[in-house]
């Protein structure tokens, strides 16, 4: 049987994952779920704090998967779609609901600025989600778009 090549390993996932939610506890942030994709937008890795509502799985997937798919962070989209509501539609169509356009869904890159995945966090204001994505990929040595 041959290895599956993977562009974001479980070992960095996990680490994203762990420095995330140890970020949004020293914040003291409302629980959070945190999804980490690799390019192909499969997940790597999700967890969900005790007390995450049952939707937040769901939602930090589609901002790690439209971040994937657009090639931008899910702050990016909802800023430049702010005045396209029916691209923005469009878009929620087409991705089948997976499409979160607020901060909290960032890109994962290499040394070679290669996109290889993407985090989702969904749990708290989406700016705090957004903060905690970033510190979680630097953590696993990789570098966040947004920086």
């Amino acid at each position: 049987m041959r290895k599956v090549y993977s562009s974001l390993n479980l070992s960095q996932g996990r680490q994203i994952v762990l420095t995330a939610l140890a970020t949004g506890r020293d914040a003291n942030l409302a629980p959070l779920t945190v999804a980490v994709l690799d390019v192909g937008g499969h997940v790597v890795c999700l967890e969900r704090e005790d007390g995450s509502g049952i939707m937040r799985a769901d939602i930090a997937i589609a901002k790690a998967w439209g971040a994937l798919g657009m090639g931008m962070s899910s702050r990016e989209i909802g800023d430049r779609l702010q005045d396209k509501p029916t691209f923005l539609g469009a878009l929620a169509s087409a991705s089948q609901g997976r499409f979160g356009p607020v901060p909290g869904g960032v890109l994962v890159c290499n040394d070679k600025d290669e996109v290889i995945g993407a985090v989702g966090i969904s749990g708290d204001v989406s700016d705090q989600d957004e903060f905690c994505a970033i510190e979680g990929i630097k953590a696993a040595g990789l570098v966040p778009d947004p920086e």
